[in-house]
């Protein structure tokens, strides 16, 4: 197929690209570098020669346009500005990015009858109220312009769905991690923690270290994207990814720091934006798609660290 990834260069991009190549498919990359690197993809240009990087904007519509032209069966639409405090700082530029962007993309999708594959996230929701944790059906708490800047994104999209009949898809996976995350990503605190213990600093802990998260290892991650788009039944669906498990900010630093590391507590950055709970509840994906996460947290923590030890450039 020909399919197009936006934000292809960025963390989770690179993975689902990475997926795509191994399937053989004719890949175009749409990505500002603004959250992303060209080093994410050195080592795909090398393997796949049927991967093509575009540098540029979806809030470039004349570029959308001729970038189209090439009949993309999927449209992977990760391009996004993900960052909570900067969405804080600057909502105007998080909201021309997440729904402005995505406005333009499908319209695009919707000309060219091309599926439409959101990446939203879990940042969406309110906290897990119980163990069996977040289903697709959880309410809704915007408590950022970024989570704002998502829903908007996936109403629109489904809008789409309904209006139009254009094939959506909606997903809301949970905290990934792993190789090529960026390091001052405030989603990336696996990375983050791995980074100060390698190089023998403290691991800080913003607030008391009581929130919890659901870690998602990125290849689960990628696979997850993947597959929702290749699937038939996933047209018009919200769906969740995670692993099922949550564990706290303390414990999780306490895992990675071991018995010799050193752990402090500082003040939030944005206590209003916290989500106390994210715990994942995957049974609809299972069920739809049947997808489980293959990689457990503590291999996953053994993985990123040996990426991290071996790439310089991504600590």
């Amino acid at each position: 197929m020909n399919i197009l990834v936006t934000g292809g260069a960025g963390f989770i991009g690179r993975w689902v690209v990475k997926r795509l190549a191994e399937d053989n498919h004719r890949i175009w990359i749409l990505d500002n570098l603004s959250n992303s690197s060209m080093n994410n993809l050195k080592d795909l240009q090398l393997i796949y020669p049927d991967i093509t990087f575009i540098a540029g904007s979806i809030t470039n519509n004349h570029l959308l346009e001729s970038l189209f032209a090439n009949k993309f069966n999927i449209c992977y639409h990760l391009a996004a500005s993900i960052n909570v405090q900067d969405s804080i700082d600057d909502p105007k530029t998080t909201f021309e990015n997440d729904v402005i962007g995505t406005f333009n993309v499908l319209e695009q999708c919707k000309l060219n009858k091309t599926k439409f594959v959101y990446m939203s996230t879990c940042m969406v929701y309110s906290k897990a109220l119980n163990k069996e944790g977040i289903s697709e059906s959880h309410p809704t708490c915007p408590a950022s312009p970024y989570a704002a800047a998502k829903l908007a994104g996936e109403q629109l999209a489904l809008s789409y769905y309904y209006a139009y009949g254009l094939p959506v898809t909606i997903l809301r996976p949970f905290n990934t991690y792993g190789p090529y995350q960026k390091q001052n990503s405030e989603g990336g605190v696996i990375s983050i923690f791995i980074n100060k213990k390698l190089m023998n600093e403290t691991l800080s802990i913003y607030g008391d270290g009581s929130q919890t998260r659901d870690f998602l290892y990125v290849t689960d991650c990628a696979d997850f994207v993947v597959e929702a788009g290749y699937s038939e039944n996933t047209k018009g669906k919200v769906i969740n990814a995670g692993s099922g498990f949550d564990i706290s900010i303390t414990e999780l630093a306490k895992l990675i720091a071991g018995e010799t590391g050193t752990i402090k507590y500082v003040t939030h950055i944005h206590p209003q934006s916290e989500i106390q709970k994210l715990l994942c509840d995957a049974g609809y994906s299972q069920k739809l798609l049947g997808w489980k996460p293959k990689v457990s947290l503590t291999h996953g923590i053994s993985l990123t660290e040996e990426f991290l030890k071996h790439n310089a450039d991504w600590r």
